[in-house]
């Protein structure tokens, strides 16, 4: 299987460096042709410093610098992308922000800017492109998500939330975009750029290259790509993370059913046998189900 992105048009968001740069020159080397989105500067920004290592190099590109949050910058990205190239195919969403503190300490301004950027810019960025993918039958979105959405990480709330909320998204969308062959995933890289810098020693800074993360997005938004995968990626090892349900216990509802649920949880929450639903009207059909059989 080679994967080849020649013909195809690619708007990576957050690509004047680190792991956007990456997924930029990447996509670029494989054939598409590649709206390098930065926010602010003009020419000379760091937006054109990636569009020029693309035209150099012999590929084709063009630089956009609105930010994500502006819902008109992002329409006329859009537009400056079909009117140059008549379609777009694959949509990277990776622009983003730290604004990290304790819960305890944070403000509402930062926690609602960090969900502005990651989860409304994805937002505006998708729905834009989303007609033009419904139209031409096809279409590679990836978001952009985090072990810190996952999984936790202290002084992240926001961000975390923000992460967590774009997998949540993907696996909607997915869902909407089968029938047009939009394929939707979520990366989960783990790498050193400029948002981490001074977060990890030295040697494990060298480890974590951005270049390591860029196979699994170009798997993820592929001719061949799956749909709903979370792909977690960081230094040259890639796993696939799962949002999971245990076949659960049936405990009625009574007077007791608290201390019954409170004394079966630890067999409840024992992950043997647990599935990963193709929808969240499974867990509906696990409980209804294991209710009706249970009077039976």
């Amino acid at each position: 299987m080679n994967l080849d992105f020649s013909g195809r048009v690619a708007i990576v968001t957050g690509a004047g460096g680190g792991l956007g740069r990456c997924h930029a020159l990447a996509l670029a080397a494989r054939g598409a042709r590649v709206l390098v989105n930065d926010l602010g500067g003009a020419a000379g920004g760091a937006a054109q410093q990636v569009v020029d290592e693309i035209l150099a190099a012999g590929g084709q590109a063009m630089a956009n610098t609105a930010s994500v949050t502006d819902v008109a910058g992002v329409a006329a990205m859009v537009d400056q992308a079909m009117t140059a190239w008549g379609r777009v195919d694959i949509l990277v969403n990776n622009a983003g922000i730290l604004r990290d503190k304790s819960f305890a300490k944070m403000s509402l301004d930062d926690f609602r800017l960090v969900i502005e950027v990651h989860l409304m810019g994805a937002v505006h960025c998708t729905q834009a492109v989303w007609p033009i993918m419904t139209a031409q039958k096809y279409g590679r979105i990836a978001m952009t998500t985090s072990s810190s959405g996952l999984y936790g990480n202290f002084g992240q709330s926001n961000y975390g939330a923000a992460k967590m909320a774009l997998v949540g998204l993907m696996q909607t969308l997915a869902l909407e975009g089968a029938k047009s062959d939009i394929r939707v995933n979520c990366l989960a890289p783990t790498a050193a750029t400029r948002m981490t810098e001074g977060l990890m020693p030295p040697e494990v800074l060298a480890a974590l290259t951005p270049e390591a993360v860029v196979p699994a997005l170009l798997w993820l938004v592929s001719e061949q790509a799956p749909t709903r995968a979370i792909a977690c990626a960081g230094a040259g090892t890639y796993a696939a993370a799962h949002i999971t349900l245990t076949p659960g216990q049936h405990l009625g509802v009574s007077a007791d059913t608290p201390e019954r649920l409170a004394a079966a949880w630890a067999q409840i929450n024992d992950q043997a046998g647990e599935s990963v639903p193709g929808s969240g009207a499974e867990q509906g059909r696990n409980e209804v189900t294991q209710a009706l059989s249970a009077r039976r």
